[in-house]
């Protein structure tokens, strides 16, 4: 079922006449990996979709029209009908003459139209195979960009050239950064959600990536260190990846997000560290946001098959994220690329690969 297809089945189900997409996450949802945005940190974008179970209509400015309708609207899997108006101009005269006297849902707040886009995370997290193929494709390009920087940083430098690293390969590649968080040495430690600053790297360093293309959005945590890593490190890394490990496994179709949350808790209490999961968000679905919903203990949020999920488990000095695909008996770890040390744990009879940290020789001048 394509996502046109979808939202009618939503339609039917929930008594709406129609509903109105905004949302940037949304257009490229239902143009199956097309645009509609002009500002990046704009979460609506320049282009809305009017949908009835009759009639499609896209609705836009004439400053955008020529574009919109050449770049991002040709060859869709559904006719539609283009409505535009002067950029001076607001579109809503559009939306009140198309939608007056009709029961109408919206992925944003509007007018008094019913705010449904918590109802349509459910519906397109399901992905589809041509969803999962140009997901493959950029979980791939994002792990690779992430493990890339990692080779190539040195010691000296800031976090903000870091990320700026991580930034250039990204746009150059198409794809845009949602999230680029960078960490060196101690504040690793001391903040398990850090922005860039101009902090030096001296050894140890951190590397996030949120990549989003066509509307999808792939998530992925490298570490590098340069020379011996500490015990005590090393240590924390192994039961980070056996947290990483026992949640991934629970990640199957019936099982509920909140059994993955209890399982972790359980796993870092068995590490020792009973309170670190409250540190930091343990992850959740994502898909067409970075996380479409994040998990909690009692969610009961029934895990699907073709979802993709993103967990993100961590301890002092070091953390485990990759997006994977959830099959009917398994995960599979897209952003995994076979080029990155890892860490081998046994669950279940199934041997898990883990992002390790990356060890780099000291530079001498």
């Amino acid at each position: 079922m394509n996502p046109i297809e979808k939202l009618k089945k939503f339609l039917k189900e929930n008594d709406y006449e129609g509903i109105l997409l905004k949302s940037r996450r949304n257009f490229s949802w239902l143009t199956e990996g097309k645009h509609n945005h002009i500002v990046l940190s704009d979460s609506s974008g320049v282009a809305d979709w009017l949908i009835f179970q009759d009639a499609h209509y896209l609705i836009t400015t004439s400053m955008e029209e020529a574009r919109i309708l050449k770049e991002e609207c040709r060859d869709l899997s559904f006719s539609f009908e283009k409505r535009s108006i002067g950029w001076m101009e607001s579109t809503e005269s559009i939306v009140k003459e198309l939608t007056k006297g009709k029961r109408i849902a919206s992925d944003t707040p509007y007018s008094d139209f019913d705010h449904v886009d918590h109802l349509l995370a459910d519906i397109r997290s399901v992905l589809s195979l041509n969803e999962i193929s140009r997901y493959r494709y950029l979980c791939q390009e994002a792990g690779e960009m992430v493990e890339s920087v990692c080779h190539q940083i040195k010691p000296g430098m800031t976090e903000f050239e870091i990320a700026s690293m991580v930034h250039v390969k990204t746009v150059e590649r198409g794809i845009n950064v949602q999230v680029a968080l960078v960490a060196t040495d101690e504040r690793i430690y001391q903040y398990r959600h850090p922005i860039p600053t101009m902090k030096q790297l001296e050894r140890h360093a951190m590397v996030v990536l949120c990549a989003e293309s066509g509307g999808l959005v792939a998530n992925v945590t490298r570490f590098v260190h340069f020379g011996e890593v500490p015990a005590v490190l090393r240590e924390n890394i192994k039961k980070t990846a056996q947290i990483d490990v026992k949640m991934n496994a629970v990640t199957l179709p019936g099982n509920e997000a909140g059994f993955v949350i209890q399982t972790a808790m359980e796993e870092y209490h068995a590490a020792g560290f009973p309170d670190d999961w409250k540190l930091l968000h343990q992850g959740g679905l994502t898909g067409y946001q970075s996380r479409e919903r994040l998990a909690v203990l009692n969610d009961k949020s029934i895990i699907k098959e073709n979802q993709a999920y993103a967990w993100n488990p961590s301890l002092p000095g070091f953390k485990s994220e990759d997006t994977i695909l959830v099959h009917k008996n398994k995960v599979e770890f897209m952003t995994h690329t076979g080029d990155w040390p890892s860490i081998c744990v046994k669950q279940d009879e199934i041997l898990y690969k883990r992002p390790d940290i990356l060890v780099r020789k000291i530079l001498t001048v």
